[in-house]
């Protein structure tokens, strides 16, 4: 039978997630950023559709609305932010006259 995962689990998986992320953003070519942005968009998206289903859900708790709250905020600036970013980005490379 499979037990669920203690607190403890859980917190280090997400501070190694954390972390790999970090690392792996750091070392990315600035060439890549652009695509890289429109890949953070469509995570927050799923991430968005995710805290939804948790949000909305008839036994959630108390704690689990909260946290639920708290990431459709957070991945909303992020999508919102990412999509003012990729626009600024574009209009760099639009020429004067256009």
């Amino acid at each position: 039978m499979h037990q669920p995962a203690s607190y403890t689990d859980l917190f280090f998986v997400f501070m190694l997630a954390g972390f790999l992320g970090f690392q792996l953003i750091k070392r990315v070519s600035p060439l890549l950023h652009s695509p890289l942005m429109s890949l953070t968009n469509a995570i927050a998206a799923v991430v968005i559709v995710g805290a939804i289903l948790v949000t909305g859900a008839g036994d959630a708790t108390p704690l689990a609305k909260a946290l639920g709250f708290v990431a459709i905020f957070a991945a909303t600036v992020n999508v919102v932010s990412g999509f003012m970013i990729t626009d600024r980005m574009l209009k760099m490379f639009k020429r004067k006259g256009q």
